[in-house]
């Protein structure tokens, strides 16, 4: 059975869809096969990514390693259950068409809670939450007293990925492993960064998941989009001496693929 990354967070701008592209394309580089699923359907950022780096690379001649891609099939509403949602038909619909031909799957969740985002976070062997490093962002995972700094309780979204978890457990599946990515990390402002830091390694006890450096601010990322790459595909476009902000944003994805700590997965980039 292939392993499901779930990329999760009610929250839009936290880096979602580089971060799935980015792991995905890892993946496919190293020789695994990659299918690619994205639940936010109306804005399909991580889809149009997908669509554009195919897209580029028919223009320029090259072979990209590149994860499969797949749609949610529509569904004749004739032909639901009675009592069935047609989101989780169309879910399962795609799953049963990608997992055969897949080592891993990455789905992108939308950043606002939807029964796909639900259904997907259930499903998840990995879940991968990237967050803005800040205070406005923690309180996805949890309150915390202004006054104090203490984590108070759980946000909504904690309580939906304790809810899958208690999903996975009746029905004996493995426990999701749940990794909280700390992105846009800024030189700036350490008082505030180690305040995050702190509140985070508390919650993280409190509610299990790990904690990890992610992707910092850089200017690379926005320009790959539009042609669909990835900081792993610069050598392929004979960009032969990377900048310093090229070379350490490499860096950063190759210790986030390690600390994923992915079944059969060997980093060798």
């Amino acid at each position: 059975m292939a392993h499901i990354i779930v990329v999760g967070n009610e929250k839009g701008g936290s880096g979602k869809s580089t971060t799935c592209m980015h792991v995905a394309t890892a993946l496919a580089r190293m020789g695994h096969r990659v299918g690619a699923l994205d639940l936010d359907l109306r804005q399909r950022s991580f889809g149009r990514y997908i669509e554009n780096r195919r897209a580029y690379a028919r223009r320029k001649g090259l072979d990209l390693p590149t994860p499969e891609y797949r749609e949610l099939p529509e569904i004749d509403p004739a032909t639901l259950a009675e009592g069935e949602n047609v989101m989780d038909r169309r879910l399962a619909a795609a799953m049963a068409e990608i997992e055969p031909n897949s080592d891993f799957i990455i789905i992108d969740c939308p950043g606002s809670h939807t029964r796909l985002s639900q259904m997907a976070h259930s499903l998840a062997d990995t879940l991968i939450t990237p967050m803005n490093d800040s205070f406005i962002d923690f309180d996805l995972l949890a309150r915390i007293d202004p006054e104090s700094g203490r984590v108070t309780g759980p946000s909504i979204y904690s309580e939906m990925v304790w809810n899958a978890r208690q999903a996975r457990a009746r029905a004996n599946l493995p426990p999701i492993d749940w990794l909280v990515l700390r992105n846009r990390l800024g030189s700036q402002q350490m008082h505030n960064k180690r305040k995050v830091g702190g509140a985070l390694v508390q919650l993280s006890k409190r509610i299990g998941f790990r904690v990890a450096p992610g992707f910092s601010e850089r200017v690379i990322f926005r320009e790959l989009f539009p042609r669909g790459l990835t900081l792993l595909d610069l050598r392929d476009l004979g960009v032969e001496r990377l900048n310093l902000s090229n070379i350490a944003a490499r860096q950063e994805l190759r210790d986030l693929m390690a600390e994923l700590k992915l079944p059969g997965v060997t980093v060798d980039f």
